[in-house]
């Protein structure tokens, strides 16, 4: 009998995020995963104690992969970082964002926190959003957020204008940014709360 073929829990990971790319995390199986890799299921339980564990793993993989894409995009503008790496992230990898956004799930409990807190901190290195305490900032973002994740589903689900290229998404985008910090400043200055 051949010797079993052992697998780091990376490569178990990256088989199982392959999977995901193609056809979103509800379709990562142990046996999809253990076929990717050309092995039987024993090393992937080895690593993980269900699907949903490795699943979880996947969205970390997720988080850590729109992190360096925000980090990638060197737009000048946090929103502009963020819209471009959401909007990249969303023509390559639609089955996931569909996934991830359309569908109820448990997958983004932890996502939304850390990574919330991840695009604060990235919002304060912009002068324009200076003065702005971590409670505004974050009200800021969600409304930010909720624009792009509409502009986000039209990408996925290809309901744009087929003239409307990733520039002229981004320049939305650098728009609908600068309108809402435009008047986040206003109500500031005239005291009022979100």
């Amino acid at each position: 009998m051949p010797p079993k073929k052992k697998f780091s829990t990376e490569q178990i990971i990256e088989a199982a995020w392959s999977i995901a790319k193609e056809e979103g995390i509800d379709s990562i199986t142990i046996r999809k995963v253990a076929n990717q890799l050309g092995s039987s299921i024993a090393p992937i339980y080895v690593n993980f104690s269900d699907v949903e564990e490795l699943k979880q793993a996947v969205v970390k993989k997720v988080s850590q992969f729109g992190q360096q894409m925000i980090h990638e995009q060197n737009t000048g503008s946090p929103f502009g970082d963020i819209g471009a790496a959401s909007l990249q992230f969303a023509q390559e990898y639609p089955a996931l964002v569909r996934d991830l956004v359309m569908k109820p799930n448990d997958y983004l409990q932890n996502y939304d926190q850390d990574m919330g807190t991840e695009l604060v901190n990235h919002m304060k290195t912009d002068p324009e959003l200076a003065g702005f305490d971590e409670k505004e900032l974050r009200m800021i973002l969600l409304k930010m957020r909720a624009f792009q994740t509409g502009l986000t589903m039209m990408v996925v689900n290809r309901q744009l204008p087929p003239e409307f290229d990733l520039k002229s998404m981004r320049e939305l985008l650098d728009s609908v940014a600068g309108e809402i910090v435009i008047a986040a400043k206003i109500r500031k200055q005239e005291g009022s709360s979100d």
